[in-house]
């Protein structure tokens, strides 16, 4: 009862934008590159001097976004595009002052927008304004591909089998492409899909796009793309498979106790299978994950779980579908549940596009049992449905299903520990308007288990605003204390959240500040009574400057009534007791450098009251030195002090990441990332040499290295090489 009332507002503010935002159109349609078909053959090197760049049509006159978005850019950029049976082609050229040095990281593929003069491609197949792919490169080679989400969102974790080639010159560089039709989804006969271009320019510290975009916006955002026009609808792709598989051997050693370590040799892969343009099907077994990125260890002094990304291949595409449902801490789906510490046997993933505005995405997947601590085999099944209406918005829907199989053949203990079944259903609408000032959502769920005590609700609303100048967001969220999600990401329930933020922006006219403004925001927590047990209130004030360096001040007024017995060390001291109430302040500094700088550094630092009338001294520092483009070298440094009464007194450690990115050329990587975690007592390394001799297909020797330090002492090693190919028709 209570989350209805909270929601009323949120959902009549959406009633009164229905009339404005459903008949809208595109805002850039008449901007259009038209594409013909060629039969030339080409060499993809970089040079364009084939006969079809010639008579291409020509992309050019980019606008600039940043610093300011009401001119056109000073630095001249100029994109062609072509096709023939097989593939889609892209011709672009980047002029530059002559003297003015190329700013990159490294050749590292997926490399960071910001650090580096770079060129993105996004496309938008099925002109949703919605989804999309992400192409680009920066003025090194380096490749970046993706897959767009939510607008503008962009997941660099998927992979795609594609080439291209990049040529530096002293006052222009050039990148040409050759793009698969078959590594991309489209719907077919369509002879028009959304498009746009996008270039940094570090050197003259300016973002620029083909289409006029508002600067408050990323060059990435759906809902400003021209028009692609095709001579004719792209070709059909007919029958379309990828068969990926995998072989790979491992040694190790342990001497943690409870963790058994057995050298193996490991066979499986993968099968992508084109259902249609636009629909996939995806098959895995006996899937391996063992060169994927190690996680980045964050000290925890927070009551609740913390959340890190999913990076495994298997699970990328097309995962908003199945990832964006709710909130980041109201998930029904978060896939790293999945074969979490347990082997999967087997998974199917159908997902794309049923019609230019019907999207679907199924999954199901098996793992197998753990007889050393009673684990069933489990199946984990999902299906979401996704239904565009108005100009950008959508209607979504999901099922979540957790199994636990042969439950009834188990130990009466061991069902006390597993359950035999979780389900989530939900239901929610996505508002984006069509000039992207506004953004919104409502959703609802509900969760099933074998008792009632598995039974609850989840909801949430938001509505948020974006202008040059203003930006605000209004927020409600309301868990039952029921609510149960095993397969999603569900940190805390019980409670009804409002949340709130307000900044404005200044633009000067200066030549050091592009943007400074003051900024509100505020998190209040209430049980279902309607009783304040936890608020956060903070004040803040920003400078960007042109250079891209950043300075921010925020002061904060923190309220906490714990629920629970907490340590506030989190390092398995004395715990308060719950009910206690704590309330303090503090102020958060932060500065970003300059990215275009050998030596770049971010530092943030907190300073303040903390629990039981203590202080809390926190700084963070991110260090980076490029020897461009082929060595990078970072070190991020977390260091707490925390100054309590009895029994805790005073508490510090650190937390100590270094990391060696090595890029020999675009194609052989070797990564190596060491880190030490004080609070958890855990020191670990995890080196990484690629070699991506073939495109999407890879040679991979990884070593991982974990050791607990004193007073639980162990050591966990192992060493992996893995032969991936990627077979495809």
């Amino acid at each position: 009862m209570i989350n209805r009332h909270f929601s009323t507002p949120v959902l009549v503010a959406f009633a009164m934008l229905f009339c404005t935002l459903s008949l809208a159109q595109k805002k850039n349609a008449d901007y259009k590159i038209h594409l013909f078909k060629t039969n030339e053959t080409f060499t993809i090197d970089g040079i364009g001097d084939e006969a079809t760049w010639q008579k291409a049509e020509t992309a050019k006159d980019f606008f600039m976004v940043l610093p300011m978005d009401d001119r056109k850019a000073t630095q001249p950029s100029e994109v062609k595009m072509a096709y023939d049976d097989k593939q889609l082609y892209l011709l672009a050229t980047f002029f530059k002052t002559p003297g003015n040095t190329y700013v990159v990281e490294s050749l590292r593929r997926d490399f960071s927008f910001g650090g580096n003069d770079n060129f993105l491609l996004f496309m938008d197949p099925f002109n949703n304004q919605t989804t999309g792919f992400s192409f680009g490169a920066n003025a090194y080679g380096a490749q970046w591909d993706g897959t767009m989400s939510n607008g503008g969102s962009i997941d660099l974790n998927w992979d795609s089998k594609w080439v291209s080639e990049v040529q530096s010159y002293e006052d222009k560089w050039v990148v040409e492409m050759a793009i698969p039709f078959k590594s991309i989804r489209y719907e077919k006969d369509v002879t028009e899909w959304g498009v746009n271009f996008s270039r940094l320019d570090l050197s003259t510290n300016e973002k620029s796009s083909w289409t006029p975009i508002p600067r408050q916006f990323p060059t990435a955002s759906l809902a400003y793309t021209g028009t692609m026009v095709w001579d004719n609808p792209p070709p059909k792709q007919g029958l379309n498979y990828s068969l990926i598989p995998y072989v790979l051997g491992t040694v190790g050693n342990s001497s943690i106790d409870d963790i058994d370590y057995d050298n193996e040799f490991k066979v499986g892969g993968d099968l992508k299978l084109g259902l249609t343009s636009s629909l996939n099907l995806d098959l895995t077994i006996n899937p391996d994950f063992s060169q994927v990125e190690a996680d980045r260890q964050v000290a925890n002094l927070t009551r609740f779980e913390l959340f890190f990304p999913e990076r495994r291949q298997f699970f990328l595409e097309n995962a908003d579908l199945f990832a964006s449902f709710g909130y980041d801490e109201i998930r029904p789906f978060f896939s790293r549940r999945i074969g979490l510490g347990v082997p999967i046997i087997a998974g199917a993933r159908v997902s794309g596009n049923l019609n230019r505005n019907l999207r679907l995405g199924l999954m199901d997947m098996q793992t197998d049992k753990m007889d050393e601590t009673g684990l069933p085999s489990q199946n984990f099944a999902v299906l979401s449905l996704q239904q565009k209406v108005f100009s950008r918005s959508n209607i979504g829907l999901m099922f979540v299903n957790k199994e636990s199989l042969d439950y009834e053949a188990m130990a009466d203990s061991l069902k006390t520990e597993y359950t035999k079944f979780n389900r989530n259903l939900g239901l929610e609408y996505n508002l984006a308007s069509a000039d992207n000032k506004y953004n919104g959502k409502v959703f609802m769920l509900k969760s099933f288990g074998p008792d009632s005590s598995y039974n609850g609700l989840a909801q949430g609303a938001h509505l948020e605003y974006s202008s040059r100048n203003w930006n605000w967001r209004v927020q409600q969220e309301y868990i039952s204390p029921n609510f149960t999600s095993e397969v999603g990401f569900v940190p805390r329930n019980n409670y009804i959240k409002l949340e709130g933020s307000v900044g404005y922006l200044f633009l000067p006219a200066s030549d050091k500040v592009v943007s400074h403004g003051p900024q509100y925001t505020g998190f209040y927590y209430f049980n279902p009574s309607m009783k304040s047990t936890d608020y956060v209130s903070i004040l803040g004030y920003a400078v960007n400057f042109l250079d891209r360096s950043s300075l921010g001040v925020d002061v904060f007024n923190e309220y906490v009534q714990l629920l629970a017995p907490f340590d506030p060390t989190n390092t398995d001291k004395e715990e308060l007791a719950a009910g206690t109430q704590h309330h303090w302040n503090g102020v958060y500094i932060s500065y970003n450098s300059r990215p275009k700088s050998l030596f770049t550094y971010n530092m943030t630092t907190r300073l303040g009251r903390y629990f039981s009338g203590g202080y809390r001294t926190n700084i963070n520092a991110e260090l980076g030195y490029r020897f461009q483009p082929y060595v990078s070298l970072g070190a991020r440094l977390s260091y707490n002090n925390l100054d309590l009464p009895e029994p805790w007194y005073t508490t510090d450690f650190w937390l100590v990441g270094t990391e060696a990115d090595i890029t020999f050329t675009n194609k052989l990587f070797w990564n190596t990332l060491f880190q030490y975690n004080e609070q958890n007592k855990n020191f670990g390394i995890n080196s990484r040499l690629q070699w991506r001799y073939a495109p999407a297909s890879d040679l991979f020797l990884v070593f991982n290295n974990n050791e607990q330090l004193s007073p639980l002492e162990g050591n966990l090693w192992s060493l992996t090489l893995k032969f991936t190919y990627w077979f495809n028709r």
